[in-house]
């Protein structure tokens, strides 16, 4: 049984489960990912535009002993003549000269990852770490409601997408076309529409 709960379902399938075995499920699957991400070299957050990370370096280190390479779509850090603690491609490009990193208190390096594309969750920082369920974060710290309407409507918007894209069903702009095409094959019901074209 150990192995069905590592087991991802699909949306289909989690959709199935009845209300009782889907908390439980997400409570596993919450552990898990818990578990993976306090496993990596760094901490992370995100918000739509951006990436923090944070990684604690020996107590004293200066600036001048990181090495810190910033790429439009990779990363790498380290202590000069050491491994690099982190180091691969990112899942999306980012905007190079809007990154940057600090060190703080000689102890701790923050290094902020603009993103390009501002509409969209990264499931994580490199692309070979393990990922975060992106359906699950609620944006801004759980503060959807403290976003202006417009900007909630877009986020509650992009984040039903993209669920309904994982489960392979229509986007909200497949939805309206749908929906335009039946009223349109409802309002001239002796077209045949099989041959019709749209571009």
């Amino acid at each position: 049984m150990a192995s069905e709960d590592h087991k991802k379902l699909s949306m289909e399938e989690y959709d199935a489960l009845p209300q009782e075995q889907r908390d439980a499920y997400d409570k596993k699957q919450a552990a898990r990912e818990a578990a993976e991400q306090a496993a990596l070299p760094y901490k992370w957050s995100q918000t739509l535009e951006s990436v923090q990370l944070s990684v604690q370096v020996p107590e004293g280190t200066k600036g001048k002993e990181l090495n810190v390479v910033i790429k439009k779509n990779g990363l790498k850090f380290g202590l000069k003549g050491k491994d690099a603690i982190i180091d691969g491609e990112l899942p999306k490009p980012i905007k190079e000269e809007d990154s940057m990193w600090s060190l703080e208190d000689n102890k701790l390096v923050t290094i902020h990852l603009e993103k390009l594309s501002k509409n969209e969750w990264w499931p994580h920082v490199l692309t070979k770490d393990p990922k975060i369920d992106t359906t699950k974060i609620v944006p801004e710290n759980s503060s959807l409601s403290d976003l202006p309407s417009e900007e909630r409507a877009m986020v509650e918007k992009m984040m039903w997408d993209q669920r309904q894209k994982e489960m392979g069903k229509p986007t909200s702009e497949e939805l309206k076309g749908m929906e335009a095409m039946a009223k349109l094959q409802q309002a001239n019901p002796d077209v045949d529409w099989s041959k019709v074209k749209f571009n």
